[in-house]
């Protein structure tokens, strides 16, 4: 018997529907297309300097519950009509979680939340959810993980981010170079923004890459660059968002000939994952575009129905509602005060 030479480390296949028939069974509506593009082009005017609004991507860290996810988003809607004279708000929708180690890794990949990966199923919910979202009116922001997944959903985000840990990576760049939204790459876990810098310069170029086309085909793609790429600041070692930071970046991109555009992550590294700086964080960036910095367009929040995060139980009914699976998130009420003042003290200046 001859030895296996190939898979010897795989133990099951399972084929996924191609993005087509994906669409098909849940094709993109026209109110949910009309969101989508109006979203895009209000944001593209935005990075253009046409538009002096600040993007706010606001929501849970991550989505573990549909139900969460609309009830969050409806609440998430009108307030935005409120803000609208001052904010672009875009309803922050991870559904894949990338782990230094082990952990739950999102919606898509888990959906059932007990390691059995049922992806099929992970893919379906998404794609339905999102169309959810765009009809009600809401943009979504969203963090591309799976090369392949933006094949499957990326007809219905308004902004992407590349992570932090993810932003070295050349596969990365090159689906960004090709993507349909604007993009954020986030600075390095280190804090480094040297990784942040030559991922958008790379991306803003054209590149040929493999991926999956809509029939489920392996392609070659050659994309023309993503003009709308810019750097998000998450904190490393220590926070970035001080004025001191901010100017340092800006000198660099600057440098690189790369338009001065800054997002500011108000959590992770900028309040060493202290939740509940947020707010802190936030009302100095806000402070600093009121004394004339133009740089900075928008910010990024964690934010859920109900604060802090809760560990996976083995019986779900046992969850509490409206509270994070992953990152620790600031509660509706702080979020909903928060942004009502930011507008103020935006209106004001």
């Amino acid at each position: 018997m001859k030895s296996k030479i190939h898979n010897i480390n795989v133990v099951a296949k399972e084929k996924l529907p191609s993005p087509k028939a994906l669409k098909d069974t849940l094709p993109l509506s026209n109110k949910a297309r009309k969101t989508v593009l109006s979203k895009r082009k209000e944001l593209m005017s935005i990075l253009d300097g046409k538009d002096s609004r600040l993007v706010v991507v606001v929501g849970p860290c991550s989505i573990h519950d549909t139900d969460l996810a609309k009830d969050y988003a409806s609440r998430l809607k009108e307030l935005s009509k409120e803000l609208e004279d001052a904010f672009l708000i875009l309803m922050r929708v991870y559904f894949e979680k990338p782990r230094t180690t082990t952990g739950w890794k999102g919606l898509i990949n888990d959906p059932n939340i007990d390691d059995t990966f049922q992806i099929d199923k992970g893919i379906h919910i998404a794609r339905s959810l999102l169309i959810d979202l765009n009809e009600m009116g809401l943009g979504v922001a969203t963090e591309a993980l799976d090369p392949i997944m933006p094949q499957y959903l990326g007809d219905l985000t308004s902004w992407t981010a590349i992570g932090a840990r993810t932003a070295e990576s050349q596969t990365h760049r090159e689906m960004a170079s090709g993507l349909s939204t604007p993009v954020g790459f986030k600075n390095g876990t280190d804090g480094s923004l040297a990784v942040a810098v030559n991922a958008i310069k790379s991306s803003r170029q054209s590149h040929h890459f493999l991926g999956l086309n809509d029939g489920g085909r392996i392609t070659v793609y050659q994309t023309k660059g993503n003009k709308y790429s810019h750097v998000v600041l998450r904190g490393g070692a220590k926070p970035n968002y001080y004025s001191r930071s901010i100017q340092s970046c800006e000198t660099k991109l600057n440098d690189s000939k790369l338009p001065m555009k800054i997002m500011v992550d108000c959590s992770h590294g900028n309040t060493n994952k202290d939740y509940r700086l947020q707010p802190k964080v936030a009302k100095s960036i806000v402070n600093q575009v009121k004394k004339g910095n133009q740089s900075i367009m928008g910010i990024m929040l964690e934010s859920n129905i109900n604060e802090g995060n809760q560990k996976i139980t083995e019986n779900l009914d046992d969850l509490k509602y409206g509270v994070s699976l992953t990152d620790a998130c600031i509660n509706w009420e702080t979020t909903e005060d928060l942004l009502m003042n930011l507008r103020t003290a935006l209106i004001s200046k």
